[in-house]
């Protein structure tokens, strides 16, 4: 779950670059998601729409806090890191190590439910923070696919 251990690795290296004085953070996630292709099945469309918007990736991204101004140009800045569980979300993406190998389903109201909470998502992210104008910044609510987005 490349997107879920993404946001939690950049959360944990956020904690341990401002906890450890001149720590630099070296973060690298990579998703394979090429072991879940399988034929298409008339019984399993759900899965044939996950290989389809999915595919495998890597990055790597260095975490600091107080940057060194001669030598360092920080491109971004992790102001905050949270997450959100989505009521009604269990087993909306889910994957499973199976006889035939790593399985991938997706139900096809995963765009509904991120479209119907993400106002909701948002104010919990930006309140604490006092920002309400979500467009004076960078942000991203998922990596996945354009309907997703």
């Amino acid at each position: 779950q490349g997107c879920f251990a993404g946001g939690t690795v950049l959360r944990l290296a956020k904690d341990l670059a401002e906890n450890n004085k001149g720590a630099r953070v070296l973060v690298v996630c990579s998703e394979i998601t090429a072991v879940t292709f399988r034929g298409p099945s008339d019984t399993h469309l759900d899965s044939l729409v996950g290989q389809a918007l999915f595919g495998d990736g890597a990055a790597a991204v260095i975490v600091g806090a107080d940057p060194i101004p001669e030598i360092e140009k920080p491109l971004f800045e992790v102001v905050s890191a949270a997450q959100t569980i989505l009521p009604d979300s269990d087993g909306a993406i889910d994957g499973h190590l199976r006889e035939v190998g790593l399985t991938f389903h997706l139900l096809k109201d995963v765009p509904g439910l991120i479209s119907k909470n993400i106002e909701k998502s948002l104010n919990e992210a930006f309140q604490p923070l006092g920002i309400s104008d979500w467009n004076s910044l960078f942000w991203i609510a998922h990596p996945g696919g354009p309907a997703i987005l």
